[in-house]
């Protein structure tokens, strides 16, 4: 436990490029800036490690939010529209039931005429007959018969 509480030393390895066998394919030409770097770094307990090193990630410039979200925007839009018809839709409504009562009353009228045409038909039936009228002006009557 003791080595755990001394300090240790870090070593950086800077590997050294390997050159090209003079036979080899041509090598694309790097800039030197461009290329990252290899490192290896000894950890305290003996390890190596090796790789590249990693630049950290610039975060994206953050844009400024709207006072007011569309959102909002939307649901009040929608909240005037709605108002905007309303009226629209309450003079529908009470056209609907105007012309439903107009039919209603219609429909009772109706009921009304046809019946009392009914009842003219039923009661002028006893006044006249509409059948065949024979006049008797002498009648002899004998032995149980009817002439005429």
């Amino acid at each position: 436990m003791t080595h755990l509480n001394r300090p240790t030393a870090v070593e950086v390895h800077h590997p050294q490029p390997i050159t090209p066998h003079p036979t080899a394919a041509p090598l694309v030409h790097v800039q030197p800036g461009a290329a990252a770097q290899v490192q290896s770094v000894v950890l305290p307990d003996g390890r190596v490690i090796t790789g590249y090193a990693i630049e950290p990630v610039k975060p994206e410039p953050v844009t400024a939010k709207p006072v007011i979200s569309h959102a909002a925007v939307n649901i009040a839009l929608g909240g005037i529209g709605f108002a905007a018809v309303c009226g629209g839709l309450f003079l529908l409504t009470a056209f609907i039931a105007a012309l439903a009562a107009f039919i209603h009353q219609l429909i009772i009228l109706a009921a009304v005429i046809f019946g009392g045409w009914i009842a003219v038909q039923i009661f002028s039936a006893n006044r006249s007959s509409h059948g065949t009228t024979v006049n008797i002006r002498k009648a002899v009557i004998k032995r149980n018969h009817f002439h005429t």
